[in-house]
């Protein structure tokens, strides 16, 4: 009997972006098939489960062969095995090192051990993200760790570059603007260790951190004055750190504290209803803003910058029943006020300190 045969011959390489996904997420052949039939691909080509199978199974084959190449991605554009059309490559790298941000967001700031199978088995069951999947993502807080080298490669790469931090992930690893930060965001915190698990913090979400790390980045750290040394943007001013000691003067002398005080309830009265709790707290607001400044000399200070910021500030002003926007305006005139101040000299450190506390209390705060 003779069988007609419909064939097509192309080089462009096909790749179903469902199925790519499942693979990324850590699916085995036979699960994703389970999935894809769910989804009415049977009925939508008209197709029998073994085709189905087959056409998996050789997507799989080919993620599985790109995925060296997806280690570094400028090779992707110029090997000739696979002819990707350059948008699919595009969405092959991004989605390659997207992460999911409930599990970035329990180990950040976290460095775990060699032996971390327990630790990936405890958050994949915690965030539901797979543990193949967690093993994708398993990288840089993890430096020194043997068995996932995935994501560890963007930390082994821009360590060693000067320039811009999130520039060096953008060009090197061919990601968007917006995933090049958070990559930057978790070197910023894996580098700098971060307290981010105590319990006063869980309700902060990765992009809450993401969003501070930003503003951290942009100018607390070396590269914030010289854009060209190595670490730039990975390792805090240690000259600015010492600076921020003059700040105390704002809490221990008596006179510019209740200067500082009256100019601040000045421009308050009459704005806002929790003016009086404002006043009535001012000095135990300043003293506790002014002394994180004055202790970040210390590394682990530098560790408890949030949770200090969470108990020293937000934690009194939310029991007042502060809003967002009495926040604002508080911390607006708070740092405004110091301007005003005639024997107080360090106003550019003062605004490059309370630049970032500002914004970052704002992120913070969820009224």
């Amino acid at each position: 009997m003779a069988v007609e045969l419909d064939v097509f011959v192309g080089n462009t390489t096909i790749m179903d972006e469902e199925v790519y996904q499942l693979w990324l997420d850590g699916y085995t052949v036979n699960d994703a098939v389970k999935v894809r039939m769910e989804g009415g691909v049977l009925e939508e080509f008209e197709a029998s489960a073994d085709v189905l199978l087959s056409d998996t199974m050789d997507q799989y084959r080919t993620f599985q062969m790109c995925e060296r190449l997806l280690h570094s991605p400028a090779k992707l554009a110029n090997q000739l095995l696979f002819q990707i059309p350059p948008h699919r490559q595009a969405i092959l790298i991004e989605r390659y090192y997207a992460f999911d941000d409930a599990f970035v967001r329990e180990v950040l700031g976290k460095k775990l051990s060699k032996g971390t199978k327990k630790d990936l088995d405890d958050i994949s069951a915690k965030t539901s993200v797979t543990l193949k999947s967690c093993r994708r993502q398993h990288w840089v807080q993890f430096i020194g760790c043997d068995g996932f080298d995935n994501f560890k490669r963007v930390f082994k790469v821009v360590e060693e570059l000067k320039g811009p931090l999130v520039e060096n992930i953008r060009q090197h690893f061919l990601l968007s603007d917006k995933l090049a930060r958070d990559y930057a965001a978790i070197v910023f915190f894996a580098n700098n260790r971060f307290e981010t698990g105590k319990r006063k913090l869980q309700y902060l979400t990765f992009q809450d951190f993401a969003f501070c790390a930003g503003q951290l980045i942009n100018s607390w750290t070396i590269g914030a004055v010289d854009n060209m040394v190595e670490d730039m943007d990975v390792d805090l001013d240690k000259e600015f750190l010492q600076e921020l000691k003059e700040l105390k003067i704002l809490i221990t002398d008596k006179d510019l504290l209740d200067q500082h005080k009256s100019l601040v309830c000045t421009a308050l009265r009459g704005k806002t209803k929790a003016f009086n709790e404002m006043e009535a707290n001012f000095k135990n607001l300043s003293r506790g803003l002014v002394n994180i400044a004055a202790k970040l000399t210390n590394t682990k200070d530098v560790r408890d910058f949030f949770i200090d910021l969470v108990e020293k500030f937000i934690e009194p002003c939310r029991s007042d029943r502060w809003t967002a926007s009495d926040m604002r305006l508080y911390l607006t005139h708070y740092t405004n006020s110091a301007h005003i101040l005639d024997t107080f000299k360090h106003q550019v450190v003062w605004d490059r300190y309370m630049g970032v506390i500002k914004s970052c209390i704002f992120k913070m705060y969820h009224d």
